[in-house]
């Protein structure tokens, strides 16, 4: 794909996929932007994506998902500094290891992971309708499959029994259903949105800060047997980029190719019972 005179957006784009997918837009031609939660990683970050990419038009803007305020306060910023978007990769995503609160109150993984990228969407999406045709990619994972009962609607936030692997699994899952809904609302907009997974992925991603020392030691040793992060950034490269994707939406992507998620991933209702939840929550409504 020639990316000249595109825009891409990518968030947490600073280390392990992120930075691998910011580096493969970047090498298409396309001005790309990143967000980093540390500024300061974030600039060490832009100095690696412009050398290894040869492309200088690059930037990075902090965003912390975690903030409601910091999300308003980026697309306010992002809408004013950048007239097109025409790709927005929402790649950032966390996992932690005992049930902590975001700056408005809501439990961690799925503040972040899924109501984050959300409110994100919903301020940006009207860019997104004027630079079509284009593309939303939603980095979700397989590890939906651990909630196998689908979401517990009584209890979102998990203020009871908090485990951080079932945690995580309900937050993806979240990502799917946001997906098979948004692809539903936006049929004939010219905007797209479709899911992927990238693999089981070598990265900082799960470090021992976030989900503790023993786990994340046993995260590093099987890191052995993990997928690059090059590697696992080519699912989400296809998907942004791939003329064989134009058109396509509401789709699960892994190794490039499309798959059929668990079956709670495509139930309607929750999908709708989860939009409606996650305007009220977030404060943003799509238009």
């Amino acid at each position: 794909m020639n990316g000249h005179g595109k825009t891409f957006l990518i968030t947490g784009g600073n280390t392990g996929i992120g930075k691998a997918t910011a580096i493969g837009l970047a090498r298409t031609g396309a001005q790309v932007v990143f967000t980093s939660r540390s500024r300061e990683k974030g600039e060490r970050a832009l100095a690696d994506i412009r050398r290894e990419s040869g492309n200088q038009n690059v930037a990075c803007m902090h965003l912390d998902l975690a903030s409601l305020a910091s999300i308003r306060e980026f697309a306010a910023g992002f809408l004013a500094k950048y007239p097109r978007l025409d790709v927005l990769v929402l790649n950032a995503g966390l996992m932690v290891g005992s049930r902590s609160e975001t700056a408005d109150g809501f439990e961690m993984t799925f503040g972040v992971n899924h109501l984050g990228h959300f409110a994100l969407t919903g301020l940006l999406l009207g860019r997104l309708k004027e630079s079509s045709p284009a593309r939303i990619v939603v980095v979700s994972s397989d590890a939906h499959r651990a909630a196998r009962g689908g979401l517990d609607f009584d209890d979102l936030q998990a203020r009871t029994g908090y485990a951080m692997w079932p945690a995580y699994g309900r937050s993806k899952l979240a990502n799917l259903l946001f997906t098979l809904e948004l692809a539903e609302r936006l049929q004939g907009s010219g905007v797209t949105v479709n899911a992927v997974h990238p693999g089981v992925v070598r990265t900082e991603f799960a470090g021992k800060d976030d989900v503790g020392k023993l786990f994340g030691a046993l995260v590093k040793l099987s890191g052995l047997f993990m997928l690059s992060p090059e590697q696992g950034a080519q699912t989400t490269l296809y998907v942004a980029t791939s003329p064989e994707v134009d058109n396509v939406s509401g789709r699960y992507f892994v190794k490039s190719q499309r798959k059929q998620p668990r079956k709670a991933a495509l139930n309607r209702e929750a999908a709708r019972q989860l939009w409606q939840l996650s305007e009220q929550l977030t404060g943003v409504t799509y238009s």
